[in-house]
Formats: structure tokens, C-alpha cells, sequence
């Protein structure tokens, strides 16, 4: 088992940037691929980013690419989303994932209770 516990979501006005991370225990965190998603209210869960197990392939969603970055810190046991330049459509609740690089939810086993993010206009 991972467990999987989000922190950083907030309030930001548009243009502003926020710093998400993902914090694990349980099993060893670096033999898992790690995803973020988001999902809107009324709207299904989506992927954001990926990330492999060592961190030097990364994976993004059209509507982030450029503005969003992955990172992971396995020393840390921790993945991070960077978040700049943020638009009101990136309003989300944001969760953490972990098990295999994939775009799909049915990729990852292990998912984080969410962090609010909501930006302003």
C-alpha cells in the first residue's frame, strides 16, 4: 500500500502561480510512476501530468503544457506540481496518483484525498 497525501491547493488570482505537493508512505515511493489529475465540479476526472520512476520522463496534458511542471524528489518521497500562470479553468479539486506511467486513471492504484485549487478572474 502507498498512502497519499496532498497539500498546497489554495486560492490565486489568475496569473498567479501555486506549488502542489504530494507526500507518500508505505511502499517504496520510487517504484511508482506518479500522475496529478483534477477534476472539476460536474466534469469527469482528468489527467494533468505524469511522471516516471526516475524522474526523467515527464508527460502533460495540451492544456498545461508550458505552464505546469512535475517534478519528484524521491530522497523526499514526495512529487510536486508547479503551477504558474494560471487560468480560472484550471479551478480543480487536484489529486496525486501512483502506479504505472499512463494518461488514464486506470493506470495508477494508489490515489491522494485532493487539494482544493481555485483561481479568480
Amino acid at each position: 500500500q502507498v498512502q497519499l497525501v496532498e497539500s498546497g491547493g489554495g486560492l490565486v488570482q489568475a496569473g498567479g502561480s501555486l506549488r502542489l505537493s504530494c507526500a507518500a508512505s508505505g511502499r517504496t515511493f520510487s517504484g511508482y510512476a506518479t500522475g496529478w489529475f483534477r477534476q472539476a465540479p460536474g466534469k469527469e476526472r482528468e489527467f494533468v501530468a505524469a511522471i516516471n520512476l526516475s524522474g526523467r520522463s515527464t508527460y502533460y496534458a495540451d492544456s498545461v503544457k508550458g505552464r505546469f511542471t512535475i517534478s519528484r524528489d524521491n530522497a523526499k518521497n514526495t512529487v510536486y506540481l508547479q503551477m504558474n500562470s494560471l487560468k480560472p479553468d484550471d479551478t480543480a479539486e487536484y489529486y496525486c496518483a501512483a502506479g504505472r506511467f499512463g494518461v488514464g486513471t486506470a493506470a495508477y492504484d494508489y490515489w491522494g484525498q485532493g487539494t482544493q485549487v481555485t483561481v479568480s478572474s
